[in-house]
């Protein structure tokens, strides 16, 4: 499908060029007249006017709560309800992750964020070969129903939203958590929250997968499919930019991919048949909070504005819901440093800051401690009153979108999305993002920004504080240590589970998941459903897809 093009133009020449100083008094520090840059290399100016402004202004930035939603997805914004604080979690045993529930819960978070170890990622059982020393380390293990009813023990999921974030397996996660909606007596219908599911982006960057890219594109179609028709008040999709800008990519690349594996998802649900208006607004996206206050903030509202747009003229949507475009924000964890990690807490507040004036809608803080180790409880607990400050304290929160129409603001806005039609006419020429992937496109260029990003880091070009200027001795903070003996508990557990349970059925569930997979007119979601039931493990059904689908290697990019 043709998109809409962004009409890229040239810096405005009437632009009255900086007057050299012709004496060295005239100039007000000694760096004035170096060029300065964004984190994404797009010029910045020394001033900005309303010469700067592109094109018909007015129509392109809007009102809040209307197209092309510029300015944010709601017309009061925090002045009518406040973003969701949703700080994750997840290490050891559900037991230990479900007291951090809790514990979030009691201090004032308002949705849950569920973090997975490395093995349930992956899709392997944590008694594998390759889950040894990874259960329960970066994340909660989960592997069987069982497991899923345990992490959400006294936690009623008919009054708390949910979001879990998972990719290859994200099917058999969600499948779970049904199942322990249906025991407490809450149908699919009335469960709230969201799953990653963004399998592109791990292709991409984060590189967890389980398939071959075309069976997971099919699984993630299945997916939307069986929460259009089911689960209403779930988001079976956060598009995840996230991933992408910790692997080492730009702003605008993060922009630029994350929207163009959404629109890859929009068409092959279109594909299927299902209509634009019953799934669009149901998308989410994940976008990450860098360091670059403004730049941030331009990024967010430049892909609200391409996502309107986009849905409406090329996909036809007819709903302001299925084009207005709504957002979990994370604080950039790759800004954090090991060295002198109380900065840490300055870094967070300034990104959470920007994603607040962005207009996001529910908000991760980092710890101040997780460049060292999983956050500690207090670690937790500051980086939660850091959105409560910001929330209650600083008034940013009293008028929506406060910097619209800011002639810098704005002029970044429409750079940052010029760039991002840059990439998509790119990609559309590789034959579209899978095609792209394929040949390691989006991966290429995000290894050349970050190769680029570590050379200015080197050569002092770029300040990270603590880092490379301003060091002092290092400090000792204290850690959160995952007990080593959780791993072999987990793995009882998960034995007695395959002990309790009727072999005979779990067979015939694992029989009718690899009949499905090997066809192409069922929804995989029913089959993983009563496979679920059975108490087959997330491994085991992987195994079986695995069986019908293959498995995947990628090729290296140099």
């Amino acid at each position: 499908m043709p998109y809409y093009r962004a009409q890229v133009m040239e810096p405005n020449s009437t632009t009255p060029a900086e007057p050299a100083a012709s004496d060295p008094a005239e100039r007000t520090t000694e760096s004035a007249d170096r060029e300065f840059t964004t984190m994404s290399g797009i010029p910045v100016r020394p001033r900005y006017g309303p010469e700067d402004l592109r094109g018909d202004a007015e129509l392109k930035i809007g009102e809040p709560g209307s197209y092309p939603f510029t300015r944010g997805p709601y017309e009061s914004m925090y002045r009518g309800r406040n973003w969701t604080m949703r700080q994750f979690a997840g290490f050891g045993t559900v037991e230990e992750t479900n007291e951090r529930f809790h514990y979030l819960l009691e201090h004032g978070q308002t949705g849950l964020s569920t973090a997975f170890d490395m093995p349930t990622l992956m899709g392997y059982d944590s008694d594998h070969a390759r889950s040894l020393g990874e259960v329960g380390r970066e994340g909660v293990a989960v592997d069987t129903l069982d497991d899923m009813e345990a992490l959400f023990d006294g936690i009623p999921l008919g009054e708390v939203s949910t979001s879990m974030t998972i990719n290859a397996p994200a099917a058999i996660l969600l499948a779970f958590y049904v199942l322990v909606g249906e025991r407490q007596g809450v149908p699919s219908q009335k469960l709230a929250g969201t799953i990653q599911t963004d399998i592109l982006k791990e292709y991409i960057a984060q590189k967890e997968w389980c398939f071959p890219v075309e069976p997971a594109m099919r699984l993630v179609t299945d997916m939307v499919e069986y929460c259009t028709d089911e689960m209403p008040r779930w988001h079976p999709i956060s598009i995840s930019g996230y991933h992408i800008r910790e692997a080492g990519a730009t702003a605008a690349q993060e922009l630029a991919f994350t929207l163009k594996d959404g629109f890859t998802y929009v068409e092959r649900a279109i594909e299927r048949g299902i209509e634009v208006d019953s799934f669009a607004p149901r998308l989410s996206f994940f976008f990450n909070a860098h360091i670059d206050f403004f730049e941030e903030i331009a990024k967010y509202r430049a892909a609200r504005r391409i996502w309107a747009r986009e849905l409406k003229e090329t996909y036809g949507a007819k709903k302001p819901e299925s084009m207005r475009l709504r957002f979990h924000t994370q604080t950039a964890g790759v800004s954090l440093t090991a060295q002198q990690p109380l900065n840490n807490i300055v870094r967070t507040a300034i990104e959470a800051l920007a994603g607040v004036m962005g207009g996001t809608q529910s908000l991760h803080t980092n710890s101040f401690d997780e460049a060292l180790a999983l956050p500690t409880e207090e670690a937790v607990r500051v980086a939660l009153r850091t959105q409560q400050i910001i929330s209650h304290e600083t008034g940013v929160t009293n008028t929506a979108d406060p910097l619209g129409g800011s002639w810098f603001v704005e002029n970044l806005t429409d750079e940052l999305e010029a760039e991002a039609y840059r990439y998509f006419e790119r990609i559309d020429e590789l034959g579209g993002m899978v095609e792209a992937i394929r040949r390691n496109y989006p991966q290429r260029e995000i290894a050349e920004s970050a190769f680029e990003f570590q050379r200015q880091l080197d050569d002092g070009e770029f300040t990270i504080v603590g880092v490379n200027r301003y060091q002092t001795e290092e400090e000792e903070v204290p850690l959160h240590r995952v007990d080593p003996a959780l791993e072999q508990k987990q793995i009882e557990r998960l034995a007695r589970t395959r002990a309790a349970r009727d072999s005979g059925e779990v067979e015939a569930t694992l029989t009718e998941l690899r009949r499905v997979a090997a066809s192409d007119d069922c929804n995989l979601m029913y089959p993983i459903l009563e496979a679920a039931r059975a108490r087959v493990t997330e491994g085991e059904m992987i195994a079986a897809l695995q069986e019908v689908f293959g498995t995947y290697t990628e090729t290296p990019v140099f």
